[in-house]
């Protein structure tokens, strides 16, 4: 069994240790290593994951198994009525159990907890993630797509999918 708690600043490193083996295997075979390492840092260092908490008010839960943690997700408000799925990532050992579907439903309970009435909740995912017919299981739809600038060079090559919340 599992267990979702909410993230604080002190449990930055804890996001970082997961991210480091769930993120890279997320994208070795659609990155460059090169990318990857730049994405890595630009996400994922402890001064910008103490930044999305502090500064750019990014909500995380982590997933623990028997006091491990084996995933997370992060959500962010972008405007009245629309919302950020950030990040969700499942340690691959621990992917099909089930955790990135609770992370998923935890997401949109702490949007509805904020957000009463009816909004959005949207995500990037990259147009050649396996992740895609998960979003769509979970009910989200494709609404657009674009390559999105992040810097040295690199895009993300994105679909961006939306739910009704």
């Amino acid at each position: 069994m599992f267990e979702i708690k909410k993230a604080s600043l002190k449990d930055c490193s804890v996001i970082q240790r997961v991210a480091k083996i769930a993120f890279p295997a997320t994208y070795k075979d659609i990155l460059t290593p090169e990318q990857l390492e730049y994405m890595m840092e630009w996400m994922y260092s402890m001064e910008n994951l103490c930044k999305q908490m502090e500064q750019e008010e990014h909500i995380y839960y982590i997933a623990y198994q028997e006091d491990r943690p084996v995933g997370y997700v992060s959500v962010q408000a972008q405007s009245k009525d629309l919302f950020h799925l950030q990040k969700i990532y499942v340690l691959p050992s621990c992917q099909g159990l089930g955790i990135g579907k609770v992370l998923f439903e935890q997401a949109i309970k702490v949007i509805k907890e904020i957000h009463p009435s009816p909004c959005v909740m949207e995500l990037n995912v990259n147009r050649n993630n396996k992740a895609l017919f998960f979003y769509e299981k979970m009910g989200m739809r494709k609404v657009r797509e674009g390559d999105f600038p992040i810097g040295n060079g690199f895009y993300m090559n994105d679909y961006i999918m939306a739910i009704d919340i």
